[in-house]
């Protein structure tokens, strides 16, 4: 029977023992209480849909909700990291919704608990499970130790210190006139592994560095010593898109400079270099993992059924398979019978949908199907150039495709401060970068001591895979573009 059939009989009402709160003032309410995991996209349409009709209680690892969409724009030092980032507890309450700072590794449905990673127990009525997910290697070997990620703002930050340290060793290289460990030979090869928004988005961020804000930032350097090169398995780039825009993109990418790598499959990822499947060993100082998404490794703790990818299967209503209280959404989500792309858009209209569904069985009445609105797609190459494909077939490119994603972007932020923010800072970027503009620079994520803070979980800031140590230089580059415990950031 479809999750949509059942009855209303066979509900189960909110009557049954359910257990306290460790806090008394999480079992004051007597509202259905529901608790929502994760405040991306998903988790933020829920507590929307759910605002003043619930006692709702959010659960997050950090102490902030990230904009991931624009996490390469920090990684490139366009954007400060601030910019992408909203505190966790302020959106929460704006929408009538606590927050604790926690992870969730077990869940009990038999008793409706869900276990934190210090040992507490907090009891639902609901549970939502919206919590993302991280970067998936497909069992190709090395990749996980030697390649950077680009799924949280930790990462982004992470992946613009090592860039900004590598030039920094490759001007020391330049003007002493030696090769060194930082360049190989006098040079700096990066590597983007994966073809879809996120690549391309990232491949042309950095080709637009190398070509407009290299010369004044890194005058020591020439612009040729950095090769930005970008490797997809598959024979075209954003396979989403329409043909022609596929073409356009890479077109783009070339003209940039980019050197893009259709049909081409990694075997083994090392620390300075790539091996291919076809056997040809490939340079690159530094490796960006852009190829996909998997559920993160924790819920295989939580006791639901998983799909590829680790994914929690839910039915058409977006329960959770064989659950009548948990709901899945966003990427954490798979549904066999309609599978969705890992966007924004799916997130946001299953969250809503989730939440919806909770409405109407706190009511006593059947779930119904989820069903997707595809509204269209976009990605930006660089500078007055994305592509955009609407939900009807419209499909535009150019300059008019770049300024409908920047002004989309800048909309959809977390608060009037960040959007002011961030219009400034891509506005310095975009028209200031080769007329003597900085980058952008600052957040020490982990203090002085190096060691993870309670809102900093998933690990210091220097977490550089195994195998691969700082030089001097770049070490001493990373102290210099770190500006103290905060949000705060300087520009060069």
């Amino acid at each position: 029977m479809r999750p949509s059939e059942r009855s209303t009989a066979e509900l189960p009402t909110t009557e049954l023992p359910i257990a306290q709160y460790p806090h008394a003032e999480y079992s004051t309410s007597q509202q259905p209480r529901v608790i929502v995991v994760g405040l991306g996209f998903g988790g933020l349409a829920t507590l929307k849909e759910l605002r003043n009709r619930f006692s709702v209680l959010v659960l997050d690892r950090n102490g902030y909700t990230t904009f991931q969409p624009l996490l390469y724009q920090v990684a490139t030092a366009g954007l400060a990291p601030s910019d992408v980032a909203y505190p966790a507890r302020a959106i929460s309450g704006k929408y009538g919704a606590r927050f604790r700072h926690g992870e969730v590794t077990g869940i009990n449905p038999a008793e409706r608990t869900v276990s934190l990673a210090d040992g507490s127990q907090i009891g639902y009525d609901y549970l939502i499970l919206a919590t993302g997910a991280t970067a998936a290697y497909y069992g190709v070997g090395g990749a996980a130790e030697h390649a950077r990620s680009l799924y949280t703002r930790r990462d982004a930050i992470t992946l613009r210190d090592e860039l900004l340290g590598r030039l920094d060793g490759l001007a020391a290289v330049s003007q002493a006139g030696r090769a060194g460990r930082a360049g190989r030979a006098g040079r700096l090869v990066i590597t983007i592994v994966g073809g879809n928004a996120t690549g391309v988005e990232m491949a042309g961020s950095l080709a637009e560095l190398r070509n407009s804000a290299l010369e004044t930032a890194y005058p020591e350097i020439d612009p040729t010593q950095v090769e930005v090169r970008l490797v997809e398995q598959l024979p075209e780039l954003l396979t989403p898109f329409a043909p022609a825009l596929r073409r356009y993109a890479a077109a783009e990418l070339a003209k940039r400079g980019v050197d893009v790598r259709l049909g081409t499959a990694i075997k083994e990822v090392k620390p300075e270099a790539i091996l291919l499947a076809s056997g040809e060993t490939l340079p690159s100082d530094l490796t960006v993992w852009a190829a996909g998404v998997q559920a993160p490794s924790a819920a295989a703790a939580w006791g639901l059924e998983q799909g590829k990818g680790g994914r929690i299967v839910v039915e058409p209503d977006l329960r959770v398979r064989g659950q009548d209280r948990i709901f899945a959404v966003g990427d954490i989500a798979a549904d066999a019978e309609q599978p969705l792309p890992q966007l924004a858009q799916p997130a946001l209209q299953m969250g809503r949908h989730a939440a919806r569904q909770i409405r109407l069985l706190a009511r006593g009445e059947p779930t119904v199907p989820f069903g997707y609105r595809d509204k269209g797609i976009m990605a930006t190459i660089g500078r007055r150039s994305a592509v955009v494909q609407l939900g009807r077939g419209r499909r535009f490119r150019g300059t008019i495709a770049w300024l409908a994603w920047l002004g989309l972007h800048l909309v959809t932020l977390l608060g009037n401060r960040n959007r002011i923010s961030a219009l400034i800072n891509l506005s310095w970027r975009y028209v200031a970068w080769n007329h003597g503009g900085g980058l952008i620079v600052g957040d020490d994520q982990s203090g002085s001591s190096g060691s993870p803070g309670p809102a900093d979980p998933d690990g210091p800031a220097d977490s550089r895979p195994p195998g691969r140590d700082a030089s001097a230089a770049e070490s001493a580059a990373r102290r210099r573009y770190t500006a103290g415990p905060g949000d705060g950031a300087g520009v060069l």
